[in-house]
Order: C-alpha cells, then sequence, then structure tokens
C-alpha cells in the first residue's frame, strides 16, 4: 500500500509539473501583450510595464521564474490590479469556490444515493419510475442551462429565491441545485444498478435467510459493496463539479475564483491565469489522489492485490 500511495504521489507531482508547463506555453503563444491599452500605449511605457513583471525576459528566464513563484507559493502581483496580490485573490475566492464545490458534493452524494437506493428496492415500481426520471432529466440537461431554468422560474417568475450573490443560506440554494443535479443523476443511476446486483448475492439471500430486518440488510451488507463502484467515479465527478463552478459563479455572480479566472483571460492578466490555472489543478489532483487511496482503504481486495501486485 506505501509503494502504491509514493506511486501515486510521484505521478501526481508529473501531472502538475506537465499542466504548469503546458499552461505556461498557451501564455507565452498568445500574441500581443496584456498592456496593448490606452493607458499604456506609450512605448516607453508599456516597456517599463513589461520589464517589471518579467515579459521582457527570455522564455526560459520567465519559466524558471515561474516555477520559482510556485514553488514559494508567491504568485507575484496582479496586473490589471497593481493593489492585488494573485496570492490575495486566491485567498478571498477559494473559501467560497470551496464552500460551494463541498456543498455541491455533499448534495448530489447523499441524494443520489437515496435516489438510488429507493430505485433499487422499489425495483419497476412507481418510485423506480420516477428516480430514474429525474435522473435522466439531470444528465440530460447542462447546468449551466438549468441555472438559466432556475434562475427565470424560481427567481424571477416565483420570487422564491434570491438570483445571485453569495451573502446567505438562501442565495446558496439555487447555484447548488444547478451544480449538483447531474453528478446527483450519474450517482442514483449507478448505486441503482450496483444496489441490484448485489442484492442478488448470496450473503444477502443468508442475511434474509437469518430474519435481518430489509433496512439492516440494506444499510449494514448490501450498500458498502453497492457504493464501491460510486467510490471510483468519484474523482471524475468532482472534477466536473470543481470545474463546473467556474460556469456556476459567472451566472449567479458568485465572488469565487471563477471571476477572477474569467476576468483575467478578458483582461489578459498572465499572473491571474496562470495562478489560478495551478492552484485549482493542484486542489484537482490532490482530492483525485485522495480519492484513489480511499479507495483502497474502504476495499481491503484492492489493498492486498496492489500490494501483492508491488
Amino acid at each position: 500500500m506505501l509503494k502504491y500511495i509514493l506511486k501515486r504521489f510521484l505521478i501526481m507531482l508529473v501531472t502538475l509539473w506537465v499542466i504548469i508547463s503546458l499552461t505556461f506555453i498557451l501564455m507565452v503563444s498568445i500574441p500581443g501583450s496584456p498592456f496593448n491599452s490606452d493607458q499604456s500605449s506609450n512605448e516607453t511605457i508599456r516597456a517599463n510595464l513589461e520589464a517589471h513583471y518579467n515579459l521582457d525576459q527570455p522564455y526560459h528566464i520567465q519559466y524558471f521564474l515561474y516555477l520559482k513563484s510556485i514553488a514559494t507559493f508567491d504568485f507575484g502581483p496582479s496586473i490589471k490590479q497593481p493593489n492585488q496580490s494573485v496570492n490575495d485573490l486566491l485567498s478571498r475566492g477559494f473559501p467560497i469556490s470551496f464552500e460551494l464545490g463541498i456543498l455541491t458534493i455533499i448534495v448530489a452524494v447523499i441524494s443520489g444515493i437515496i435516489l438510488g437506493i429507493l430505485a433499487a428496492l422499489r425495483h419497476n415500481g412507481v418510485i423506480d419510475y420516477l428516480a430514474m426520471g429525474i435522473a435522466v432529466l439531470g444528465i440530460s440537461i447542462p447546468n449551466f442551462i438549468l441555472a438559466t431554468l432556475l434562475i427565470q422560474q424560481v427567481a424571477v417568475t416565483w420570487g422564491l429565491l434570491p438570483t445571485a450573490t453569495w451573502s446567505s443560506p438562501a442565495h446558496m440554494i439555487l447555484p447548488i441545485a444547478a451544480l449538483a443535479t447531474g453528478p446527483m443523476a450519474i450517482i442514483a443511476r449507478l448505486t441503482r444498478s450496483t444496489m441490484l446486483e448485489v442484492l442478488t448475492q448470496d450473503y444477502i439471500k443468508m442475511a434474509k435467510a437469518k430474519g435481518l430486518s430489509p433496512w439492516k440488510i440494506v444499510f449494514k451488507h448490501a450498500l458498502r459493496n453497492a457504493l464501491m463502484p460510486v467510490i471510483t467515479i468519484m474523482g471524475t465527478l468532482l472534477a466536473g463539479i470543481l470545474t463546473g463552478t467556474f460556469v456556476i459563479e459567472q451566472i449567479f455572480a458568485i465572488p469565487g475564483m471563477g471571476k477572477y479566472f474569467v476576468e483575467s483571460i478578458n483582461q489578459r492578466d498572465y499572473p491571474v491565469i496562470m495562478g489560478t490555472t495551478v492552484f485549482y489543478s493542484a486542489f484537482l489532483i490532490i482530492m483525485l489522489f485522495l480519492v484513489d487511496i480511499a479507495y483502497g482503504i474502504i476495499d481491503p481486495r484492492i489493498k492486498f492485490h496492489r500490494k501483492g501486485g508491488e
């Protein structure tokens, strides 16, 4: 198990280095300069600004300075917001994006598992068809379309909830609902199919023969094995949720990292683009790494196989 963790950790570092390098290559490949504006139209002023941000250096020097800033966790000042450092923007925006992502994951996992269990226990019944109908709709409608529909219907037409910002629990409901529906639908369908398979296993039949209550059979014996495929895809779902927050934050005017990332692209604010990309990529890779480790811990067979295989 330890060798597997070390191997995954090395792969994580290599993946992060590739992302860092690709981000830098894309940035320097964009023609023009972030100072192509009226306020910096003077060539002397533009040259001084580029020298201040090391943009006049050869690419390999810029790349070295870029790696150094990442290694020291200092992404430098923002070009378009000189009084703000990239670290300040990250420290202000990340807690909000993290809160949105975590709440979305919690809602998606809990509601998806509950829907999947109910659908499996009432197989081919009304609850099954209703739950799977909700799941199909959740998979079919993109989160940005659903967000627009929720704003129009729930917030504007009915006036039940506020439309934007992130200042109270009421403001959180619509963005979380828009972002969680898709993952919830995937988890519900997967939980249902695996639960139906697990409920036909011999040990479940033995538990029924012993007279155990149906809920004890489901939650104590069947659910753990039924959730293994769900844990397997959690890495992919986590990636989708975390990257999807950027779009949802823009739609609901949530002051998270997505706001700074989109604005930095429009303004060609290189330090903010690279800082947010690297930070988000590192966070996502670490989360995927933890999911892999959790999968090995929860399923002893996987852990034993990896240990024996290595």
